[in-house]
This record gives structure tokens, C-alpha cells and sequence, in this order.
């Protein structure tokens, strides 16, 4: 291949690559945009489950639906620095490593938006690739959405038992209620089973499950205490 072909070839490559780039940067931001005004009929997880979507238990409501309940819930036991990070908590990433390197067992850091992140757009797991795009879709989202949307539609895609999606569903299947009814600690028994709820149980509740239950309800007084939900209009 003389010089001037391969000039050509390198430069039809990088042609290619910057359009590839350009594409996805479209495609990416206008998804997370159309989601911040529309309400998604599933998500990627969803569409991963083994039986699909006709075997999902999923009933959307806007967040004047949800008790307020529901967020303080969510937010005591999967991100308590919600309303102070931008998508990435490097605060509880320094804390897990640390933890980690001192003997500890490797615990997830991920947030509220890295989680909608990752049910709306990408798939289970913890590949470096997964977590880079979850990262990435994290970031636009915290760009695009305000915070009062990021919860609205975390509650309504979080899995909270074999294939019950959102607070008004499990709140229907465990509770025979609304998710505009639920009291702090109906809330906080949903929010004890997020980090599993294929193996932790809001019907039939361990002793692990009920402890954590309580931490939440504590840890929901506390951050009431501290003022943390008065940047949110709920």
C-alpha cells in the first residue's frame, strides 16, 4: 500500500469514527432528553427479564401519586448525598475503596441516577463497560433532569421484587394499596429490599430485612433533622 493510500485509508477511518461518535452522542443525549418529559412503558432491565415484558408486574405514576414517604425512603438507604452530588458520589466511592483496602467486603457505591442509568438504558452486571456508560448516562441525566424527576422515575423502575417494578406495583402486591398511601414504614420495608429483592422478601421479611427497615426509618428522621429534603418540591 503506497503512502498516499494509506493517507486516505487512515483518513476515511477517522471519518468514520468521529461520524460513529457523533451518532452516538445524538442518539444518547436525545434519549435521556425525551425521558425527562416522557414516561418510559419499560426499561432495558425489563426487557432482560427471562420471561419478558408479559410477566413484569409495572404501573407508572407521576410523583404527586408517590408519598413523599416513598423518596425519603429511597433516598435514606440508597443515597444519602442525593441533592449534593452531580450523577458519581466520589465521596462514598472513597469510602467504599477505603473500607475495601482495610479488609472489608467491596460494597456498591453506585447512586440514585447511576441506578436509573442503568435500568433505563444498559443491561446487569459489573463490567468496566457497563459502568462506563453507566457513569456517562449518569452524568446527562443529572444534566438534563432536575432532581425531583431522577427519584420520580427511580421509583417507578426499581425493581422491588421477581419482576415488580416501581413503588405503585409492589405497593399493590405486598401492601393491597396505593403508593400515595404508603406510611414511612411500609416505605422503608421497600427500600430494605433494593440491594436483592429477587432474594430479600417485602412479603415474608427476615430478620436481616427488618433491621434494615429500622435503619431506614432512623436514618429518614435524621436526614429530616439535617433539613436534606428542602431542595426538593415533592
Amino acid at each position: 500500500m503506497t503512502a498516499r493510500k494509506s493517507r486516505r485509508w487512515f483518513v476515511r477511518a477517522l471519518r468514520g469514527v468521529a461520524l460513529a461518535l457523533c451518532a452516538w452522542l445524538l442518539l444518547s443525549v436525545g434519549a435521556v432528553a425525551l425521558f425527562r418529559w416522557v414516561d418510559p412503558p419499560f426499561t432495558a432491565v425489563m426487557l432482560q427479564q427471562p420471561g419478558g415484558l408479559d410477566d413484569l408486574s409495572y404501573s407508572w405514576v407521576d410523583r404527586s401519586e408517590i408519598a413523599w414517604a416513598a423518596g425519603r425512603a429511597v433516598i435514606a438507604s440508597e443515597d444519602q448525598r442525593f441533592l449534593e452530588h452531580h450523577g458519581i458520589d466520589f465521596v462514598s466511592l472513597d469510602k467504599a475503596f477505603a473500607e475495601y483496602r482495610d479488609g472489608g467486603d467491596m460494597r456498591g457505591a453506585s447512586t440514585i441516577t447511576q441506578q436509573v442509568a442503568k435500568n433505563l438504558f444498559l443491561w446487569q452486571g459489573r463490567s468496566p463497560l457497563r459502568k462506563a456508560l453507566e457513569a456517562y448516562f449518569a452524568l446527562l441525566i443529572e444534566l438534563l433532569w432536575p432532581k425531583e424527576r431522577i427519584l420520580e422515575v427511580y421509583l417507578n423502575v426499581a425493581e422491588l421484587g421477581p419482576n415488580v417494578f416501581g413503588v405503585e406495583a409492589a405497593s399493590q402486591e405486598f401492601f393491597g394499596t396505593h403508593a400515595v398511601t404508603l406510611d414511612v414504614s411500609q416505605a422503608a420495608l421497600l427500600a430494605a429490599v433494593l440491594p436483592n429483592p429477587r432474594r430479600l422478601s417485602a412479603v415474608r421479611p427476615s430478620a436481616y430485612v427488618r433491621s434494615r427497615q429500622a435503619a431506614i426509618v432512623a436514618e429518614i428522621f435524621l436526614l429530616d433533622v439535617r433539613g436534606h429534603y428542602l431542595g426538593i418540591e415533592w
